[in-house]
């Protein structure tokens, strides 16, 4: 690669491994049987969207630690990215979503061509639980044949699992907490382990413990990333709520729909007056919401302020993150990359 950070050619690097790998555990899908067809299609799918940010994250974390380019740490890299569309796949499910990047949801699609038959909602349901179990054995698969020396693929073998408890106990803590009095201190604990920590912060020190990184350099890598990943998410909340759908590819309402603890919700619910609590009430949880109720609930939560509070929360931790740069050990080509990737991860419009 050039000196400068080119984006581009490295998502181009990350999805070529990524087409080849489910391109080719589609074809052993199938070669099992062809009913298997429809699933492998969805396998084929499963990463066709995405910045490809966390293997960024991980293939900095590498460059960090001094290591130079390698193909081997862009296949491992590549593995970050499988991780999220088994997120997507589970998360989607548990949310009851219909709608990702534009398209119908994996649990919809797969309801939809198995359409006349009465259980053609819950057999959907339980297969794109399985391609989201599938994704994420591919990931710790494709991550473990990638080429890196056992020695250096041993060094991040506790990552790996601290990754996985993380993400499942973030997606348990929202499942238990749907539905309840809106928290901020509670959504930023669901917000934290459920998507900042895999997203930026994981990858990250995987990418750093793979190339050898010193304990300053991870406590660095550990300080930038956990506050850039929770501005992540915060945008995401901003956006699904206030995005264009034709943009973010999502429906709008999801989030009411479901009544999630997102912290947009709770700095509205906090600076509510009663009578602002009701109107937030009457809405949350419904299923028969129409963009009337968005339009109303979205002039409610300006007039509480509330979008102006979550983006000062996005730059205090946007600037916590990016002065955590500073302190730390970083060489001065991944400190720039770095910097790009955090103004990438949270000045998005989808």
């Amino acid at each position: 690669m050039s000196d400068d950070w080119d984006a581009a050619a490295f998502r181009s690097r990350v999805d070529t491994v990524l087409r080849a790998r489910l391109a080719e555990e589609a074809g052993l899908l199938v070669a099992v049987d062809e009913d298997l067809e429809p699933v492998a299609g969805r396998l084929r799918d499963a990463a066709g969207h995405g910045k490809r940010l966390r293997a960024a994250f991980c293939y900095w974390g590498w460059r960090a630690s001094g290591q130079p380019d390698s193909d081997a740490l862009v296949r491992a890299a590549a593995s970050m990215e499988l991780v999220h569309a088994a997120a997507i796949v589970h998360d989607d499910l548990v949310d009851d979503s219909p709608l990702r990047h534009g398209a119908p949801t994996t649990h919809v699609a797969f309801a939809t061509a198995l359409r006349g038959r009465p259980d053609a909602r819950p057999a959907g349901r339980s297969l794109a639980m399985l391609v989201g179990d599938l994704l994420m054995s591919l990931a710790g698969q494709l991550f473990v044949t990638s080429g890196l020396p056992t020695a250096y693929l041993g060094r991040a073998r506790g990552l790996w699992a601290a990754l996985a408890r993380d993400l499942v106990a973030g997606e348990c803590l929202e499942i238990l907490r749907t539905g309840g009095r809106p928290d901020t201190a509670a959504s930023l604990q669901v917000i934290r382990h459920k998507t900042a920590k895999y997203t930026v912060e994981q990858p990250l020190l995987i990418g750093g413990a793979l190339g050898g990184a010193s304990p300053a350099l991870r406590e660095g890598l550990s300080a930038y990333g956990l506050p850039l990943g929770e501005a992540f998410q915060l945008r995401d909340d901003l956006l699904g709520l206030f995005g264009d759908p034709e943009r973010t590819g999502k429906a709008g309402l999801d989030d009411l729909r479901t009544h999630r603890p997102t912290a947009l919700l709770a700095e509205a619910w906090h600076a509510a007056d009663p009578a602002q609590r009701e109107r937030l009430s009457a809405v949350l949880g419904r299923r028969d919401l129409d963009d009337g109720h968005l339009d109303d609930v979205r002039e409610l939560m300006r007039e509480l302020g509330a979008p102006r509070r979550i983006e000062r929360m996005i730059h205090t931790r946007v600037e916590q993150a990016t002065r955590a740069l500073d302190d730390a050990p970083v060489p001065p080509r991944a400190r720039r990359a770095l910097d790009d990737l955090a103004h990438r991860a949270t000045d998005r419009l989808h």
